[in-house]
Formats: structure tokens, sequence, C-alpha cells
């Protein structure tokens, strides 16, 4: 099985088609194996409905017409008997509650806000080359909030050290917010495959 596939994200809907949030590609098929969600298709204004077995045996049908390797790599997990495609929208049979949550503060969500670019010098790193910064240091009383924390690398994370940024004499680019929608949800909107996922999101 392909790791990467896997591990990709799929938008989880309420019972309603609503929303709700993001789970791995893993978590989404264990939900449709035991018959808790049901995979969503979008096509142009249509959605079509399919439980597992149904999307097991359509993804084998689409899979032998399949063309471009590269979808077939980054779209397809391969068990040992047939392809299953990856869904990229599952909707909750018994679920219909709609709660809007705040977005978790985390090292991903981060990075994601702001585009995996050091905020003081604008440079995009990949992640094991960034790191997380206080503009206000906690000793001084800053806090751990969206406003106070934000992607570094690590050369200019030790220029500024334990001080403020006026003191450092280094400035950032961008003032840091409190996100509206997940910053991860938004980067995945950039790319094509998730492109189904608007319809639900505006």
């Amino acid at each position: 099985m392909s790791t990467k596939a896997l591990d990709s994200a799929v938008l989880v809907l309420n019972r309603h088609y609503l929303a709700v949030h993001m789970v791995s590609c893993r978590r989404a098929m264990i939900l449709l194996y035991k018959e808790h969600a049901e995979v969503v298709q979008v096509s142009g204004t249509r959605y079509d409905s399919h439980g597992f077995a149904a999307w097991v045996k359509r993804s084998g049908g689409t899979y032998s017409e399949q063309l471009d390797e590269r979808e077939r790599t980054e779209d397809w997990i391969f068990t040992v008997t047939y392809p299953v495609r990856v869904p990229r929208i599952i909707r909750l049979l018994r679920y219909d509650r709609y709660t809007r949550r705040k977005v978790p503060m985390s090292r991903r969500t981060i990075f994601a806000r702001d585009n995996y670019s050091c905020q003081y010098c604008g440079v995009r790193r990949p992640t094991a080359e960034l790191t997380l910064d206080h503009v206000v240091p906690r000793f001084l009383g800053g806090r751990e909030c969206w406003e106070n924390v934000v992607t570094a690398c690590s050369k200019c994370n030790h220029r500024k050290g334990m001080r403020s940024v006026e003191e450092s004499g280094m400035r950032l680019l961008h003032t840091p917010r409190a996100p509206e929608m997940n910053p991860l949800l938004e980067h995945n909107l950039q790319d094509h495959r998730y492109e189904s996922w608007r319809t639900f999101l505006s």
C-alpha cells in the first residue's frame, strides 16, 4: 500500500453535507469499511454516493481505464487483490451535529498559515528546516497564541534569540493572525486533486 496515499487528507461531511473536519485517508477507509460513512463524489453540480463495496468496485473499473501514471501513484491504494481510489470526501451517515471548531494551533497549522516560509527573511523551506518563534518571548510575557507565534528558519530564529522583534532589529514580513479556516485545509485547496472540496467550503 502507498503510505503517501493513506496519509492524504479527506474532507468529512456530516449527515446534512456540512463540512465538519478532515481525517487521513487511513481513518476514512476505516469509517467506510465499518459503514459509518459513504464516499461523496462530485461531478459538476451532482453528488454521487458510494458505500465501501460500491466504491471498491467502481475503483477497479476506473483504474483499468487510467493512463496517467502520476495519478495512479498519488491517488490509489493498492491492496493484494484490488486497487482502491483514494476518496476525497466522505459523509458520516449518523452524525448530524455541526459545531464551528476553533482552528487547532499546532506546529503543522502554523507552518501552513505562514506558507512554510520564514516570517523574517521570507524564504520558503522544507518543514525540517523550519522552527517556531515567539514574537514576544515567553519569559517577557509573550503568550502561546496565533498572534505571537510565527514560522522562522533556524538562521533567523538564532539571530533573533531571546529578544523581542524590536530589540533584535528585525521585522516581521506579515502580522500574525488567527486564521478563520484551517490553514492545512487551505493549503490542500491549492492542489487540483482537492478541487471538489470547494463545493462544501464556500
